[in-house]
């Protein structure tokens, strides 16, 4: 129990017990319930989406679930988002991109990819409407969550100087990708049958892709690269879904 909840306090703001002050063996053994800290977020967000639609058109509640989204983890992740443009659309060499990743400024490629994910999640969110929309909402943050685990089962920490997302990652494990997969698998096809199947598969070789171009870029990962990876990972269950709408498939 001491695992998840540890998981859910670095996962969302959630105010949880204030002596609960986990050691590394407790925030490595946390690491397999990152996935479903993103189900609990997921159908939290679902049931308010649903509630809210009663009250509200669908751009509206769109845009409320992705507020909620981004709230819910304190912004740490999008933060990540904007660093990491900043380092790897710099042009720069590699030490010189861990340098601006780490500058809390924010520089113009990361305000433009702030701006780029939010209004792609909400535009694609908005365009799932319907008894689909439910496993989109669902699927959207255990996607994310999913990209942190295996970006750190696959990637090296390249940070020297080390940090809380180093803690995590001396305590990885190749069979952690292997448990994001069968997560994503299995809650995307009982949730939303074949096309929630596509879409959990379409995410989890997004977050593959992203390792590939982060190891490219700076031959790993740092805090930073995980929190763009689960802002990129979140986009594409709403991605598939809208393709496969709009295709005339569901």
């Amino acid at each position: 129990m001491k695992r998840f909840l540890a998981a859910l306090q670095f996962l969302t703001i959630l105010p949880l017990a204030a002596d609960l002050s986990p050691d590394e063996r407790t925030l490595g053994g946390s690491l397999p319930f990152f996935p479903v800290v993103g189900i609990l977020i997921g159908g939290a967000v679902a049931i308010l989406d649903w509630g809210l639609g009663h009250l509200f058109p669908v751009p509206v509640t769109s845009v409320l679930a992705v507020i909620m989204l981004i709230a819910v983890s304190g912004a740490l992740h999008i933060d990540g988002l904007a660093d990491t443009a900043d380092g790897f659309f710099s042009a720069r060499p590699r030490e010189r991109i861990l340098a601006i990743m780490k500058d809390s400024r924010t520089g113009p490629m990361g305000v433009v990819a702030i701006v780029c994910a939010v209004s792609l999640k909400i535009a694609l969110i908005a365009s799932v409407a319907g008894p689909w929309r439910w496993w989109v909402l669902l699927l959207t943050p255990l996607s994310g969550r999913c990209a942190l685990l295996t970006n750190m089962a696959l990637l090296p920490y390249v940070r020297p100087e080390g940090g809380l997302a180093a803690v995590f990652h001396r305590r990885r494990s190749r069979l952690h990708a292997i448990w994001s997969l069968a997560v994503l698998l299995a809650v995307g096809g009982l949730a939303g049958r074949v096309p929630g199947l596509i879409a959990g598969g379409v995410a989890f070789l997004a977050a593959l892709l992203f390792a590939a171009y982060s190891f490219r870029r700076i031959g790993g990962l740092t805090g930073d690269t995980l929190g763009a990876a689960c802002e990129l990972t979140e986009l594409c269950p709403a991605l598939v879904a809208a393709a496969l709408l709009h295709g005339g498939v569901l």
